[in-house]
């Protein structure tokens, strides 16, 4: 027999991995999970305990050819060996003497009798719940679909689980627990079906990690902290590259992955959002982290996002190194934050703790080699391990949709080595990786442990937190994924299934009011952090359901939704294209635009409580096509345009897209001319010369649209 899989052997013996596994430790036979393997003594011993023969199968067949052989020496030499132990045949004689002599040597093992009164508790288990009726469960389970296993109504059903404590509704997921719980009480056994074919499947191309050679790998840190205490400040001056310039409002909308040389060796940063409303960006930073580097303005002491960081980091369960940032401030007063730390147990080394606090000042570039030299301290003495050998496996730190490349995913190899050419399995999404550039934009063609890379070759964008292995077929990835992303399917149609009809039924009776959003964004981690914070606004009064989530720019399908639904539209960093814009007119649905994420929570807030102030309605005039820049060494770049539809005004704000991104917004018209002549407005089918005000960088097809801002009531 060769090496063989836990689940395997559970397969053959009939029974399930977790008793397997309980067996085995009482053996003392180390395993860590269902896809660990066995040698074939381990195999063997296991199966001559649970099936309570020597040798397991391998040893039957050798024992019956004995007893064949030894069959004519039977009645002359042990006949009278076992008269008094055997009265019977002598064939019978034979198996009860075996039976004796293992008895003997079951009772010398102290945990075999365990292992037998498992086993024997699992039998009567079995016989026990023999003749009971089944319900089949896979994966989860509504009151709908459990109430027409158990033959029943679905009213009676919920009035069941009040008698339980458990309020659902019609169309709810129900727990495992509680389904168990109510099965028993109707005479049922639940039959948990799990998808072993997957795990089959990659079990194959699985390689053995058994005998790879681990060496020390680079730490990959993580900076977590309040809004606006100096996070992206402090990387910038340990990786000397400026980040804040492209966003928005100074917070950093997109996770980013970097690589920085400390005294010859590598360190690899993490920069997750800032405020508050990105605690799903952050929470994923920090489970990919070995360290954390906690920023505390020492002006401003500890704010709840400082609180909401550290709980990350211990559910996470990596250290946490404290940088006191701001030190440069005459305000500062690092005693108050350390006396601050003490209180969310995390007490600095100088007051007899095991938290290091190094004061710095990014600004200043104050404190960074000692809160560099803290980092390698500390991943010194974790001894963080990888083997390049191994296939690469990883998780997603990031992913969108480019125009020109297709999905794009920024990922973090955790272990092994990932090379161009090689297919993944990302979650629910196959692929083969095509291209990888390193965070300098630069061409590789492989990746370490603990390096962060862009990949593209994906079939589709992955969710943001996925993660990645590398099979050995583009086969086997496409048909694990396939199954992944029917189990998804499935169970979203089982958790989001309602009709127009109970929803009018619902708001008629004033019992629920729903707010259906669609949500679209540039990137998936901001789709994720802009979901979640929106499910935190529902009220007892209305419930904020999120329908639909994209990446890309808001289309026309977007807008039907919308409609269908009586959904609004919430555009985060992307921008309706012409089509989407005229059929939200047409069938008046809501589309909001914003580019800094909490504006976008403070007006669904609003919205959700009532509260709307009048404001300033954006109004768009129309759109013009770049077709031609030309360059004036005194003014700039001039964009040639044609006005596609609507009309441009001199006194018009102005935003530049590019691919359906916003690449310049509350820009002015410096200069609109038409030949030599400066104009007021040019209306739609002319074309015009145009100057944007503080924007150079204007590129032929880039759209210049034009709106004014209207104040409203409401």
């Amino acid at each position: 027999m060769s090496k063989v899989r836990v689940y395997q052997l559970a397969k053959e013996l009939g029974t399930s991995s977790k008793k397997l596994i309980e067996v085995m430790e009482n053996m003392d036979i180390s395993v860590n999970n269902h896809m660990s393997t066995l040698t074939d003594e381990e195999a063997q011993r296991v199966m001559a305990i649970l099936t309570g023969k020597e040798g397991g199968e391998s040893a039957e067949k050798p024992a019956k050819e004995e007893q064949k052989q030894k069959a004519p020496a039977k009645e002359q030499k042990e006949q009278e060996a076992k008269k008094e132990s055997a009265p019977e045949t002598d064939k019978k004689g034979q198996d009860k003497t075996k039976d004796k002599s293992k008895e003997k040597d079951n009772e010398s093992s102290p945990l075999s009798r365990k292992a037998r009164k498992m086993i024997q508790e699992e039998k009567k288990a079995a016989m026990a719940k023999e003749e009971k009726p089944k319900i089949k469960m896979e994966g989860q389970i509504t009151v709908a679909e459990l109430a027409s296993q158990l033959d029943i109504t679905p009213a009676q059903l919920i009035t069941q689980l009040l008698d339980v404590g458990v309020m659902a509704n019609v169309n709810q997921p129900l727990e495992r627990e509680t389904v168990e719980l109510v099965a028993e009480d109707y005479g049922y056994e639940v039959e948990y079906i799990e998808d072993s074919a997957e795990e089959e499947l990659l079990a194959v191309y699985e390689d053995e990690e058994d005998g790879k050679e681990e060496i020390l790998r680079k730490p990959v840190v993580t900076v977590l902290g309040h809004v606006d205490h100096g996070k992206t400040m402090l990387l910038d001056a340990i990786r000397s590259a400026n980040v804040i310039s492209g966003e928005v409002g100074g917070i950093t909308q997109h996770i980013g992955a970097y690589q920085v040389s400390v005294n010859d060796k590598r360190v690899v940063f993490l920069d997750t959002p800032g405020h508050e409303a990105f605690t799903a960006m952050r929470a994923r930073g920090a489970q990919v982290t070995d360290i954390a580097i906690l920023v505390v303005a020492a002006d401003d002491g500890i704010m709840p996002q400082t609180v909401e960081a550290i709980n990350h980091a211990k559910a996470a369960g990596v250290p946490i190194l404290v940088a006191i940032n701001k030190m440069d401030k005459p305000e500062a007063n690092p005693e108050r934050v350390k006396q601050q730390l003490t209180e969310h147990e995390l007490v600095p080394e100088e007051w007899g703790g095991d938290t290091i606090v190094v004061p710095v000042s990014a600004a200043k570039g104050e404190g960074l080699d000692e809160l560099l030299e803290m980092v390698l301290l500390l991943a010194e003495v974790a001894e963080l391990k990888a083997s390049p050998e191994r296939p690469a496996k990883g998780s997603v730190i990031e992913a969108n949709l480019d125009k020109g490349r297709g999905p794009v995913a920024t990922v973090l190899v955790e272990d092994g080595t990932l090379n161009v050419g090689e297919p993944i399995i990302c979650g629910s999404i196959s692929g083969k990786v095509r291209a990888m550039n390193n965070e300098f934009g630069e061409r590789v063609k492989s990746a370490g442990p603990a390096t962060p890379v862009e990949i593209i070759g994906l079939s589709e964008v992955p969710m943001a937190g996925d993660s990645f292995q590398v099979v050995n077929s583009e086969r086997v990835a496409r048909e694990v994924a396939e199954k992944r992303a029917e189990r998804i399917k499935e169970a979203s149609r089982r958790t989001q299934r309602v009709t127009l009809d109970d929803l009018f039924k619902q708001i008629q009776e004033g019992e629920v009011k729903d707010l259906n959003l669609i949500v679209k964004a540039d990137v998936q981690g901001s789709v994720e952090a802009l979901k979640d914070a929106l499910f935190k606004l529902s009220l007892d009064e209305v419930q904020i359901k999120v329908i639909h989530t994209g990446v890309g720019g808001i289309n026309e399908s977007d807008v039907m939704l919308a409609s269908a639904s009586n959904a609004i539209v919430i555009g985060f960093n992307v921008r309706p294209d012409s089509n989407a814009r005229k059929v939200a007119e047409k069938n008046s649905v809501d589309i909001r635009l914003y580019r800094i994420i909490y504006e976008a929570i403070e007006d669904i807030k609003a919205a959700v409580k009532g509260m709307l102030k009048p404001e300033y309605k954006e109004v768009v005039q129309g759109q013009a096509e770049v077709r031609q820049v030309f360059k004036a060494s005194r003014l700039g770049n001039i964009a040639g345009c044609y006005v596609t539809e609507g009309k441009v005004t001199r006194n018009s704000q102005v935003r530049v897209i590019r691919d359906g991104t916003v690449v310049h917004d509350s820009g002015a018209i410096e200069s609109l001319k038409r030949f030599k002549d400066d104009v007021r407005e040019v209306v739609g089918g002319y074309e015009c010369g145009i100057l944007v005000e503080n924007f150079n960088d204007i590129r032929e097809g880039d759209i210049i649209e034009a709106y004014i801002m209207e104040e409203i009531k409401r």
